[in-house]
């Protein structure tokens, strides 16, 4: 059985779409490392010309990849966001956390947010990867 618990303690600035820390207590579980997702459809091309339009295809398909995995978005325990600009994903903070909610629920992982100067595919403006626990 694995049992993830979220840190946040009171001494840090509270938490907002992340948390502080995750730690996991596991026997017999296995790790998932999830690989970049973006904002590809099926068939590799770039869907959705604003930030929110691409965060909410790169995390539906990060979750998909964990399901494929046997995951959940609970068994999440670490997501990293690149983004190409960092001040448009604060201005869409609110959004994406709604997203982000209604995709993966309110429990959320260890986050990070790094900007970045481009992407692979040079359309995309965010990436997601991940640590599942399962």
């Amino acid at each position: 059985m694995t049992s993830l618990k979220r840190h946040n303690p009171a001494e840090l600035s509270p938490p907002t779409g992340f948390s502080h820390a995750v730690s996991v207590a596991a026997s017999g579980s296995r790790l998932v490392f999830l690989a970049g997702q973006t904002a590809l459809d099926g068939a590799g091309k770039v869907v959705g010309t604003t930030l929110p339009e691409q965060f909410e295809t790169a995390l539906g398909n990060l979750l998909g990849a964990l399901a494929a995995a046997g995951g959940a978005p609970g068994d999440l325990a670490r997501v990293t966001v690149y983004a190409t600009d960092v001040a448009d994903y604060r201005e869409h903070a609110a959004e994406l956390g709604d997203v982000w909610r209604r995709l993966a629920g309110r429990d959320y992982p260890a986050m990070a947010v790094v900007g970045v100067v481009r992407l692979w595919d040079e359309q995309a403006l965010v990436e997601l990867d991940g640590i599942a626990v399962l």
